[in-house]
């Protein structure tokens, strides 16, 4: 069955739990880098650079939207989960933990909103190709029809969920 997930601010991510899941090898990864002085091994999440060049998206994304999406916006959550982790229980562990541990049964920790936003930016960049776009074909577009009824209809209930989730807006179809 195909079907929209939505993802948000007050909704945990529980894409890369799913049985089967196939982690992008270009996800936000924890790097160790050694802290100067110290000796302390710490865990440090990293911007990733795009999987494509900045222009590769247009005429749907302009490269300027593009390199300030992810140059700007997508960093600064980058910039903020390793402010609000350093020094905490949570150095060392994945991004997916941090989510999990953060979502703390929907009383959401501090560190929650951007780990979530720097899974779903990672997925978002990942999720597209230059030259894609427009109406699927193949076995997708038949699960799309038999699920939804026709493309249209799909297009237009993912529209609504992403519009309607509080907070970001993201929505995913798995």
């Amino acid at each position: 069955m195909v079907a929209i997930a939505v993802a948000g601010i007050t909704t945990p991510l529980t894409f890369p739990l799913f049985p089967g899941f196939r982690r992008s090898s270009r996800s936000s990864q924890l790097r160790m880098s050694q802290k100067a002085g110290h000796g302390v091994i710490t865990g440090k999440f990293e911007l990733r650079p795009p999987p494509y060049p900045l222009d590769a998206l247009e005429p749907h994304m302009s490269r300027s939207t593009f390199e300030y999406h992810w140059g700007k916006h997508h960093r600064a959550y980058v910039d903020n989960l390793n402010k609000q982790i350093a020094g905490t229980e949570l150095t060392g562990k994945t991004l997916e933990d941090v989510i999990v541990a953060t979502y703390n049964s929907g009383n959401l920790l501090p560190p929650f909103n951007n780990a979530a936003q720097v899974w779903n930016h990672d997925f978002f960049w990942e999720s597209m190709k230059p030259g894609g776009g427009g109406k699927p074909s193949g076995e997708i577009l038949d699960l799309i029809n038999r699920d939804f009824g026709s493309f249209e209809e799909f297009a237009k209930e993912f529209k609504t969920a992403a519009a309607t989730q509080f907070g970001s807006g993201w929505a995913w179809l798995v």
